[in-house]
């Protein structure tokens, strides 16, 4: 019995020897596990002038909306819209009934003035030669000059008269002032218009512009950096600008300001109407590189990132912030171009642990 007792202590202990054993042995191979799987991306210093893109529409530097210059009834209107005219083309025409009866009113106003002047000049001869013969006064002869004055006058102004109803005759017929392209009408037949009102809208050929809404934050800056615009009709030609215009208040609605930018070489490819994308750069202010917020780790000395060394080994190293954003952090220095950092899970990494490195680029 004391043999069997004994045997079974061995046994027990022998037991207890190989747990402990295995457990040493499970703590070694979990210390000595496979390196830890980390997103890493590489570090990329750009310019850190501020850019900002704005929809942008081509527009004529010049677009006038083309009137008549008298009133009346219109008859005709020759032009649609994106109609291509040149200078002299007729666009609309207005019923000029009252206009030929003016004329003609205007016409015999003048034929009675010349009848009136020949007989105040003929009466001032005759009154000329009984002065000059004594049988006449003077005082008669100062009133058929008088006389005579008065019919030049009457005949001068009946001459304007004719010319002024001549003109408004010309002015029923609306024709373009230069070669261009018609983007609006705005009268169809059968419409009374009164003189000076907008009836056909013409864009001149010549440059074209790109018109953008500026928010207040750049408006003051929209000719300090460097503008350029694509069309969204060819995104890979980029064309230089250059800002010719700013609005000097910013439209009640809206809040912005309108600015017209003129096109560095443009081409057939940009047409009138298109729509485009105007990117403004500001001055350039130095390099820096944006990193996500989830790579920043500060253990209280400051912020840091984590750097995969060769071997795969972290190292911490503080960098220094210029500034932080919704979902980035803009430095300027502590990492070199191309260095590899953790972008995810940095509170979670010790120094010097070994980890296996993918490429964030790659998922």
């Amino acid at each position: 019995m004391k043999n069997s007792r004994s045997l079974l202590r061995s046994a027990s202990a022998l037991c207890v020897l190989l747990f402990l054993s295995a457990c040493d042995n499970s703590g070694g191979r979990k210390a000595e596990g496979p390196a830890r799987v980390v997103l890493v991306a590489p570090v990329h210093y750009a310019p850190r002038a501020p850019t900002r893109q704005f929809v942008a529409a081509i527009r004529p530097r010049v677009e006038t909306d083309q009137s008549f210059r008298v009133a009346g009834k219109v008859v005709r209107r020759l032009v649609e819209n994106g109609q291509a005219v040149k200078a002299g083309d007729l666009l609309a025409v207005l019923d000029e009934a009252d206009l030929r009866l003016q004329k003609e009113q205007a016409e015999a106003e003048l034929s009675a003035a010349r009848m009136a002047l020949e007989q105040a000049a003929a009466d001032e001869r005759r009154a000329q030669t009984l002065r000059k013969d004594g049988w006449t006064a003077q005082a008669a002869l100062d009133r058929q000059k008088a006389q005579a004055e008065e019919a030049r006058g009457r005949q001068q102004r009946a001459l304007r008269a004719v010319e002024l109803a001549k003109n408004a005759l010309d002015y029923a017929s609306l024709r373009a002032d230069s070669d261009g392209v018609v983007t609006a009408t705005f009268i169809e037949p059968g419409q009374v218009v009164a003189a000076g009102q907008a009836a056909v809208r013409v864009a001149r050929a010549g440059a074209l512009e790109a018109v953008v809404a500026l928010p207040e934050a750049f408006a003051s800056v929209a000719g300090a950096g460097e503008a350029s615009l694509f069309l969204w009709s060819d995104p890979a030609k980029i064309y230089r600008a250059s800002l010719r215009e700013l609005g000097a208040s910013a439209d009640a609605a809206t809040r912005t300001f309108s600015a017209r930018y003129s096109i560095v070489g443009a081409d057939e490819k940009v047409g009138l109407g298109m729509s485009a994308t105007l990117t403004l750069a500001g001055k350039d202010q130095g390099v820096a590189a944006a990193l996500p917020l989830a790579a920043l780790f500060d253990q209280g000395s400051g912020p840091s990132v984590w750097k995969v060394e060769e071997g795969g080994k972290l190292a911490l190293v503080p960098v220094s912030v210029l500034r932080y954003e919704a979902k980035t952090a803009l430095i300027s220095s502590g990492v070199a171009e191309g260095d590899r950092i953790v972008v995810l899970g940095a509170h979670k990494l010790d120094p010097g642990q070994r980890v296996r490195p993918v490429d964030a680029e790659t998922l």
